[in-house]
């Protein structure tokens, strides 16, 4: 009987599973993960988990009962430590499981911000379940909380952290949060968001250390200066884990490459996931996205692949936020050097980010139920009438 690994137990690894019996495989399916909770969704971590507003099982995939209706062997607390391609094993610290076909979806780790006091106490990073918890219960013991980073962790912590009451700190190395992705047009906005609910933010300098004798008491800033802190969350992205499949002599570049089937540099291993970095056929170029929707979407992809079928993976990205009074949906793929309009204004608009007169990505803050109409503009690939663009009056689909 076939055995199908699935070597990570998050939402990508539990999504395997599930598409794999959807599908109709009826072989073997062992899931392991390296957490000793069941597979749970991310971003509830930096949203209703962190600010009180949901619990902790409402990010579950799966109710636990699921795994064990559907055949799944769920091992947990227990990661995956070595894979031979060879033998067509997996290793574990007690044993090692035999595989047919091997799904990747071992996602990413917090990048470590390596200076000087970054190992005292009071310093955290959001990344699991417990750490959202715990995060939860510094809101209630501190008064002031510096935060590392004004990405998109980074933005959702503060504001969590400021409407707990909390005095916030954000510091960032760019000239404005979200530079890079955004470019300085809507990253002013979210500046201008943070700035307006009382988050003070510290751009364009850099972090050098971190003070303190038994616990951080102050962040020390690359311009010299101290900034008290009763605690510090660290958000400056995330490194993808690819160890396994780097040991494994797997083909590795910023993620585990793949093509647009999700199928790895061996026939039989796959890649999903934040870990996954994989051909997208319609930008037509290598892309890793560590964003829930890839997490949420490529596995029915992998689980076609694994078997036998050739499903290719060509969603747009698609990300979300929820910051203060702001939410936002943003799809479709563009580099800050993208030409920017606006439909809208105040804090209800949508912008388009245009790339040779043609709609390369959007983002709708505070307007709701335009997303596909903003993929369809994307994926015509035709030139669009400016003025019409901008005008509220003429819906998307006319544009």
């Amino acid at each position: 009987m076939d055995h199908f690994v699935i070597a990570g137990a998050g939402l990508a690894g539990a999504k395997t599973a599930e598409h794999l019996r959807a599908q109709g495989f009826d072989g073997s399916i062992t899931l392991i993960g390296s957490e000793a909770l069941p597979p749970y969704e991310r971003p509830p971590l930096s949203k209703g988990i962190l600010m009180g507003s949901a619990e902790p099982d409402s990010a579950l995939v799966h109710p636990e009962q699921w795994y064990a209706d559907n055949a799944v062997d769920l091992v947990l607390g227990s990661p995956v430590t070595g894979v031979d391609l060879d033998s067509r094993t997996v290793t574990l610290t007690d044993r090692e499981i035999p595989f047919t076909k091997l799904a990747l979806t071992t996602g990413a780790r917090p990048r470590r911000l390596e200076v000087p006091g970054s190992d005292l106490p009071g310093i955290h990073y959001l990344r699991e379940l417990p750490d959202s918890l715990r995060l939860r219960e510094v809101f209630d013991e501190v008064g002031r909380i510096v935060v590392v980073g004004a990405g998109w962790i980074g933005l959702e912590v503060a504001a969590a952290a400021r409407q707990a009451g909390v005095d916030v700190t954000v510091v960032e190395a760019a000239e404005l949060p979200l530079l890079a992705v955004l470019g300085p047009q809507m990253a002013e906005v979210f500046a201008q968001v943070h700035r307006s609910h009382g988050v003070a933010l510290e751009l364009g300098v850099g972090v050098d250390g971190f003070v303190g004798a038994d616990r951080v008491s102050a962040v020390r800033l690359s311009d010299g200066r101290n900034l008290a802190a009763d605690a510090v969350i660290v958000g400056v992205g995330v490194v993808p884990n690819v160890e396994l499949a780097q040991a494994a002599g797997l083909d590795v570049d910023n993620g585990v490459t793949t093509d647009a089937h999700l199928r790895t540099s061996h026939h039989d291993v796959f890649a999903a996931g934040d870990v996954a970095n994989a051909f997208h056929p319609v930008l037509q170029r290598q892309l890793r996205v560590e964003h829930w929707a890839n997490a949420l979407n490529q596995p029915a992809v992998a689980a076609t692949g694994m078997l036998g079928g050739d499903a290719v993976y060509d969603r747009l990205p698609y990300f979300y936020t929820d910051q203060f009074d702001l939410g936002m949906e943003y799809v479709g793929y563009a580099d800050g050097k993208a030409e920017v309009v606006v439909r809208g204004d105040g804090l209800e608009f949508i912008a388009f980010w245009l790339v040779n007169g043609r709609v390369a990505a959007g983002m709708n803050v505070n307007v709701w139920d335009v997303v596909d109409p903003i993929r369809n503009l994307i994926l015509s690939g035709r030139e669009v009438d400016l003025a019409r663009l901008v005008d509220p009056d003429v819906p998307l689909d006319e544009v």
